[in-house]
């Protein structure tokens, strides 16, 4: 079964001031769709991969064929990274829950975790994310280039900030800076939680 762009799961506008709908057009309709039918393109040559879910393709690098495995990096991740980042954006949601005590309790204060994240998303040089996952039971800052995905390396995401220019330059132009403090603000914690508590289990 090829893979399929998944419905934004709000309106376009939902994020702003923050993040504008037009941006939010462009980045869904467009980016984000162009991954998705690269990645299809890719598992033409071998078809028995459209049985795995993109998650699995991403878990097992070395089971992908060597021919296609890059395409699979940056279309697979393209793909698998948007779904991900959508599902934890929603505007004015209180950081609160175990979450936001575990972050604490790791990096000393909500604020010292605010500062290390956005200096991994400001110095990430070129095009990529910055995460908070869990590895190895511990919560972790990490930055990936491109579109490669932490669930490659072992890690659960738990939140996810897109630093490609087509993620904020319409709104922003060159002060990524701004952008990332505003992401601050879209931030759903209620899913962020949920997602710390499952992986917990």
């Amino acid at each position: 079964m090829t893979h399929e762009l998944k419905p934004l799961p709000y309106p376009y506008d939902s994020l702003e001031p923050y993040i504008d709908k037009e941006t939010m057009e462009i980045h869904h309709d467009k980016h984000h769709r162009t991954y998705v039918n690269k990645l299809n393109n890719a598992l033409e040559k071998n078809p028995e991969l459209f049985e795995k879910k993109v998650e699995e393709l991403l878990w097992d690098l070395n089971s992908i064929p060597e021919g296609i495995r890059q395409a699979v990096i940056n279309h697979g991740g393209g793909t698998y990274n948007h779904n991900f980042f959508w599902s934890i954006l929603k505007k004015d949601v209180n950081p609160e829950g175990e979450i936001f005590e575990e972050i604490k309790k790791v990096f000393g204060s909500f604020e010292e975790f605010k500062k290390s994240f956005s200096d991994a998303a400001t110095t990430l040089f070129g095009s990529g994310w910055a995460w908070l996952v869990l590895k190895d039971g511990k919560l972790e800052i990490m930055q990936t280039k491109n579109q490669n995905s932490p669930i490659s390396n072992g890690a659960v995401p738990l939140i996810a900030i897109d630093v490609w220019e087509h993620a904020y330059y319409l709104k922003y132009q060159n002060k990524r800076p701004e952008y990332i403090e505003n992401f601050f603000n879209v931030i759903n914690w209620e899913k962020v939680n949920e997602l710390f508590m499952s992986s917990k289990e």
